[in-house]
């Protein structure tokens, strides 16, 4: 047993208390103790002894006076990644920037034009009044037809009305609703342009501040509780909308818009003209000139999904339009198609505010169009001879490929092609592509102009259409390897592994760029070196609207120089773009910080992992080229992940074919292993308003189970570079002998402890005079013939029988009678007892005891499922080598029927009686053992690890074990308890069969089966007895909890009260299970359940009882240990809520005249009292005599030997590993581990639909990792009831291991993983 004593037993111990004694080998199981002395322990807490129990706030007392001052919490909370994770040694070849340092790149001067206005809004007044007819919008229906033309007179007048509206009509005079400054939801949708800016223009004519987001379906739409937190930060209150979205939006059942979540409460305005009011002759709108006052909030998500507010300022809009017009040379007149949303980025400055601010006719191209009708856009760019297009690379592919059915397009007319996303590294090929399609319809290759973009910065760079025939800018070829180190470097060699970037022009006009290192402070990068490009400029946001802490880091950056000091006093806005400065200072972006994925630190961009999965053929097996790449935080270091969305038609062949094929092309091209990858069903990962894919719902509904893939593909064993070495076990070449006097030398004390002197008891007449069970049954039988000693319940708590000593005597006469007149046994023989848990059982046992043979106890098959019980039957009798079959007569038809042929030979039985009725006869004599050495009988059981073992108990060690716990729990004749366990072996034969007799108190018996028909059965036993003492197994009262836990209100309303009970023991053979054991006392506490009276008693195969928790002793303790000592076979105290801490409850007092000692289990030495080692134990009848006083020590078990799983050179206890698999996601009902050709394997059982059971693969192997430094090899998902469980509750790992290696689990899932 694991062993730590918290005082030395005195000033001398016996030091060869080893060698003294011969100790009889305990089944393997480990353990650990704690003691209670009035001196302090090794962790400087003192335990203050307790001879009986008192009240729990005097303990606490005294123990808060008593103890020293905690350490600080960093003592405890230290970070210990340096001991867990391998560190990689540096690389030498890894590639380092060369260059000097980066200089700071201006843009061009912004020219200053004398007809520019003085603010956004006076360039529409003016436009409106002089322009009136000129078309300002037109938009499209769902078939790309015009639908409406919006002209500058009409968007003039309707944004004066919508202005006129809010400033005074909302509210009163006196009571306004909106102030200038106030800021506004514009809630639209993407196919309704026209209303969209009506309200965008009539909020900067009120003055107030439009603040534009999507429109919320439902109550859980993907990003809805972060737009609530955006809509929180900027303070709004109030929404404007259209009549038709109003209409969609989901309502409640009394017609109202329903409470989205996370969102403030909102007050909802239709924008429709109808419901405008035309303003008063005499009102006219304030039109200042730009300041930088607010002038507009675009929202902007994180790379965490949090949504925050860019506020770009009403100079800043106005800049950023002259530098717009500028850069682009936009003309009067001008015609511009726009595929992009025109609610933020790009589609925003110029679709709406820089068109306005030049007079041009916007074609807006809704997503939805798109849809339906991909050439859409250039069938308007035909049309409408447009000489502007804004899109983006999807628009140009699905444009190309439904190009076909189009002959009669000219794309002459196009000076300027606009690729919004042309900062991504894989747009090179789209609009290589798109330009090789449609060269031939007029398309020049100098137009198409990729620019950079960021919410913080608003427009980076563009590059400026070339002169016709001119040659375009050369492109970089860098190497993937040398982008993961954040150095540039030609690649020239292997094409697989190069990264083709094209640039995006030149800065904005009026801009200072700099290039920092994305980590740490903003030093400035050289010039071979990737690093952030962060911007001055007027044309640029200002802050995170109500986020000022965030705002400084983002929007108030100082360059620094090598040497740290600042290269200026100008502030810089970060962008979130990774990128450099090539020749004739031209910019190039290779990726951002919101892709970033930081692997064993290498950089990866999600983008080019997205590029390389789109080039493994994914056209069988991925829908519509939908993939998410994202990483997760898994021991230590991020693990990248990949989502794809799975074509209907694709077979699961193909899919795992394309699978493996990204998975070499990764481990190929960017030398980084893949974590999971997974595909899950088309349309159904999380989407954005337009329709792409949210990675952060995404990457949130992957850690959460709520994925639910369709196929998954677990790599650890190839990405999980950082496992710690395995420990490597020293040989064992030292004998018991050395590690004594190494311990002792060491300073180390010996872990052995003692239970307290069995004394001299009342009845020490009884003990001398009748040393064996039989004995003592016979003279109870005389002196107190009408005592009852057991009284057995059905399931509806009525007696069904009972037993007293005389009528037990007697039954066991008649049964010794039947031995032998029909058994024609000898003595010694042994015979196996076939009962169900009742009396008839004791009185068979006793039975046999009269009439010399050994009896053993057989649990009876189960009718319904004869194959798997009766053969554990037959071995029992084979190995017993029984001579005769005691049992009833349903049992021996059952052990004779056809039924059993099938499993078992039953012409091989040997003589079966049946003791249902028997004759009225008398033995001529009872048999009465020579010695106390004899045996009484043997105890067999099924491991869980399935190796039968059979116990010989002698007489001696008999009368030895009833005498201990008599003492213990102070069982008298006048006492009563309640048994409620298997009857069959270890402590729940000795309490069902032997107590009651050696003892003389009342046992009532409830068979465990019993609960099954009727639940409350044993709670309501406990208050109709008003039972102060109660044993049972977990199984029982995993049994109550679950499913009485909801019912506590009516079973107090039935008169059920649990005050009485004083002492609920639970009798077990493994670590206690301390969440059950809270867990049932907090249930019931309502009914009177004292959470003092819950404790747990421990024996082994081959010690029967070890500790038991007395009546009048101290509460149970509970102590926290370090898991990575248990690992490693050693014990440490921590605090509770430690990392790595593991709480084990006290599993008893060691039994009066009961030694035990920690044993290394390869030596067979003592070990040192902070080692963890093998139980060794000594108990017969022999006195012992303790030195030092009054002691409690205390039993702390933490598992069974035999079931540990020694991986990586550690020790793992299977339930800590079940447990985090169990707390790994809700559907999880039981999970059980073994191990199979040194790999974990992991058996879980799914309580939920079984679509979720690919959702467990990722979080099991998450939970492993994190938790127990190990990498799961398989997982298996099986139904509930599949993970075999035996009688006591215990889970039989081995019988599922067999059946996993022989295919018969009939599993949901199995994951091999890599």
């Amino acid at each position: 047993m694991l062993f730590f004593f918290s005082t030395v037993a005195g000033k001398f111990r016996e030091l060869f208390f080893f060698f003294s004694f011969i100790f009889e080998r305990a089944v393997a199981y480990l353990g650990c103790f704690s003691s209670r002395s009035p001196y302090p322990d090794r962790t400087g807490f003192y335990r203050v002894p307790v001879s009986s129990r008192v009240s729990t706030k005097i303990q606490q007392l005294l123990n808060t006076l008593k103890r020293p001052k905690r350490p600080p919490l960093s003592e405890f909370f230290l970070d210990d990644t340096e001991e867990i994770v391998e560190v990689p040694r540096p690389d030498p070849n890894t590639p380092k920037p060369e260059g000097r340092q980066i200089i700071p790149v201006k843009g061009e001067p912004l020219g200053v034009v004398s007809n520019w206005p003085p603010a956004l809004q006076a360039a529409l007044a003016r436009w409106g009044a002089t322009q009136a007819k000129s078309p300002a919008l037109t938009a499209l229906d769902i078939t790309g037809k015009p639908l409406y033309t919006l002209t500058y007179g009409k968007l003039w007048s309707r944004s004066l009305k919508l202005a006129y509206t809010l400033l005074n009509k909302l509210g009163t005079k006196t009571e306004p609703v909106l102030q200038p400054g106030d800021r506004v939801a514009l809630v639209y949708p993407n196919s309704d342009p026209g209303m969209f800016w009506v309200a965008f223009y009539g909020c900067l004519l009120a003055e107030v501040i439009p603040v534009p987001i999507e429109v919320p379906l439902s109550r859980q739409d993907a990003g809805s509780q972060q737009i609530g937190f955006l809509l929180g930060s900027c303070g709004v209150s109030l929404a404007l909308t259209s009549e038709v979205c109003l209409k969609g939006l989901p309502k409640t059942q009394n017609g109202e818009i329903v409470q989205f979540k996370g969102w403030p409460r909102m007050r909802w305005v239709v924008t429709d003209t109808k419901y405008l009011t035309k303003p008063s002759k005499d009102w006219q709108p304030h039109i200042p000139t730009a300041n930088t006052d607010t002038a507009y909030i675009e929202y902007k998500a994180s790379k965490e999904g949090t949504v925050m507010g860019v506020a770009v300022s009403k100079i800043a809009m106005l800049t950023h339009c002259q530098a717009l017009t500028q850069a682009c040379n936009y003309c009067e007149g001008e015609t511009l198609v726009n595929v992009l949303d025109c609610k933020k980025d790009m589609g925003l400055w110029h679709g709406v505010l820089t068109s306005v601010m030049n007079r041009i006719h916007t074609i807006a191209v809704p997503y939805a169009v798109m849809k339906a009708c991909p050439m859409s856009w250039v069938q308007r760019v035909h049309t409408h001879k447009a000489r502007v297009a804004l899109v983006k690379c999807r628009d140009l592919h699905w444009a190309m490929m439904a190009h076909k059915d189009q002959k009669d397009i000219n794309l002459s007319s196009i000076r300027m092609l606009i690729v919004a996303d042309g900062a991504n590294p894989w747009s090179v090929s789209s609009c290589d592509a798109f330009l090789n399609v449609f060269q031939s319809y007029g398309l020049r290759p100098e137009v198409i102009c990729p620019c950079a973009t960021s919410p913080e910065a608003l427009t980076v760079a563009i590059r400026r259409p070339g002169a016709r025939g001119a040659p375009l800018p050369a492109r970089a070829i860098l190497s993937m390897g040398g982008l993961s180190h954040g150095v540039i470097r030609v690649n020239t060699e292997d094409k697989n592994s190069a990264l083709t970037v094209q640039d995006v022009g030149h800065i904005m006009p009026g801009a200072l760029m700099c290039i920092v290192k994305p980590d740490g402070p903003p030093q400035l990068c050289k010039t071979d070196e990737i690093g952030e490009i962060v911007i001055n400029s007027r044309a640029g946001g200002t802050m995170y609207y109500g986020l000022p802490g965030v705002t400084k880091n983002t929007f108030e950056v100082i360059p620094v120089n090598q040497a740290g000091a600042p290269i200026g006093e100008i502030p810089f806005a970060r962008t979130g773009l990774l990128g450099f400065v090539g020749p004739g200072s031209l910019v190039f972006v290779v990726g951002k910080i919101e892709g970033l994925l930081m692997v064993s630190g290498r950089r990866h961009n999600a983008d080019d992992l997205v590029a390389t999965a789109l080039a493994v053929e994914p056209v069988k097996t991925v829908y519509r080229g939908r993939i998410a790449v994202f990483s997760v935080t898994v021991f230590y270091d991020e693990r990248i992940v990949i989502v794809a969305e799975q074509r209907p038609d694709a077979s699961e062949e193909d899919s795992f074919q394309w699978m493996s094929r990204v998975l070499q092309a990764i481990d190929s091209i960017h030398q980084v292993g893949l974590y999971c990858l997974a595909l899950v069903p088309a349309n159904t990962l999380p989407k954005t308003p337009l329709g792409g894919i949210h990675i952060c719902e995404t990457k949130q509904s992957f850690l959460d189970g709520n994925l639910h893939p369709c196929n998954i593909l677990m790599c650890p064993h190839t990405c999980v570079t950082n496992m710690p070495k395995p420990r490597q076990k020293q040989p064992v070449d030292v004998g018991p002998a050395s590690m004594l006097v190494g311990n002792l030398v060491a300073g180390k004390r010996i872990a052995q402890a003692t239970g307290r002197e069995l004394g001299v008891v009342e009845d020490q007449d009884l003990i001398r005079k009748h040393q064996f069970l039989s004995e003592a049954l016979q003279w109870r039988a005389q002196t107190d013939p009408d005592h009852v000693l057991y009284v057995l319940l059905n399931s509806k708590g009525v007696p069904v029988c009972t037993a007293t000593c005389a009528q037990l005597h007697k039954r066991a006469e008649k049964i010794t009678a039947t031995l032998m007149e029909k058994g024609g046994l000898n003595t010694g023989d042994n015979v196996v007892l076939l009962y169900p848990p009742g009396i008839d059982l004791i009185a068979a046992f006793y039975g046999c005891l009269y009439a010399g043979v050994i009896p053993v106890t057989v649990r009876p098959p189960h009718p319904q499922n004869l194959a798997a019980t009766l053969p554990t039957v037959r071995m029992i009798i084979d190995v017993s080598k029984a001579a005769c079959i005691l049992t009833t007569q349903p049992l021996m038809r059952i052990l004779r029927s056809r039924e059993a042929a099938a499993s078992v030979n039953i012409k091989t039985w040997p003589t079966i009686i049946d003791t249902d009725d028997l004759p009225r006869k008398r033995p001529p004599n009872i048999y009465k053992p020579p010695t106390a050495e004899m045996l009484a009988y043997l105890d067999f059981s099924v491991s869980t690890t399935g190796m039968l073992t059979g116990v010989k108990m002698s007489h001696a060690a008999v009368s030895t074990l009833c005498r201990s716990i008599k003492l213990q729990c102070e069982l008298y004749s006048s006492r009563q308890i309640a048994i409620c366990l298997d009857p069959y072996c270890g402590l729940g034969f000795v309490l069902w069969c032997l107590s009651s007799v050696y003892s003389g108190h009342q046992s009532i018996l409830i068979p465990p089966l019993e609960l099954e028909t009727s639940l409350p059965l044993w709670l309501s036993t406990l208050s109709q007895y008003k039972i102060r003492d109660t044993f049972c197994s977990y199984s029982v009262m995993e049994l109550c909890t679950k499913g009485l836990g909801t019912q506590t209100e009516v079973l107090k309303t039935r008169g059920l009260n649990l005050s009485c009970v004083r002492s609920c023991v639970v009798v077990a053979e493994e670590r206690p299970r301390l969440a059950l054991s809270q867990s049932f006392s907090k249930l019931f506490k309502d009914l009177g359940l004292s959470p003092r009276a819950v404790s747990t008693a421990f024996g082994s195969r081959v010690n029967l009882a070890i500790g038991l928790q007395g009546t009048s002793g101290p509460d149970p303790s509970t102590v926290y240990v370090d898991m990575k000592s248990l690992r490693h076979d050693r014990v440490r105290l921590v605090e509770k809520g430690a990392p790595q801490s593991l709480p084990l409850m006290e599993s008893g007092t060691i039994l009066p005249g009961v030694r035990v000692i920690i044993v290394n289990p390869e030596t067979r030495g003592p070990l040192g009292d902070s080692h963890l080692g093998e139980l060794w134990l000594k108990s017969n009848s022999a006195y012992f005599k303790v030195k030092n006083g009054h002691r409690h020590d205390a039993l702390f078990v933490v598992g069974s030997l035999d079931e540990t799983l020694e991986l990586r050179g550690l020790r793992y206890h299977p339930i800590d590993i079940e447990t985090s698999v169990s707390r790994a996601h809700r559907s999880i009902a039981e999970s059980a581990v073994f191990t199979w050709t040194n790999l974990l394997v992991v058996v879980a059982e799914l309580s939920g639909s079984e679509q979720e059971a690919l959702d467990l693969v990722p979080l099991v192997t998450n939970v492993v990792l994190e938790e127990h430094h190990l990498i799961v090899g398989v997982v298996v998902i099986v139904d509930p009831g599949v993970i075999p469980i035996n009688s006591r509750g215990e889970k039989q790992r081995m019988h599922l291991r067999d059946s996993f290696l022989a295919d018969q689990l009939d599993p949901i899932y199995v994951a091999y993983n890599m």
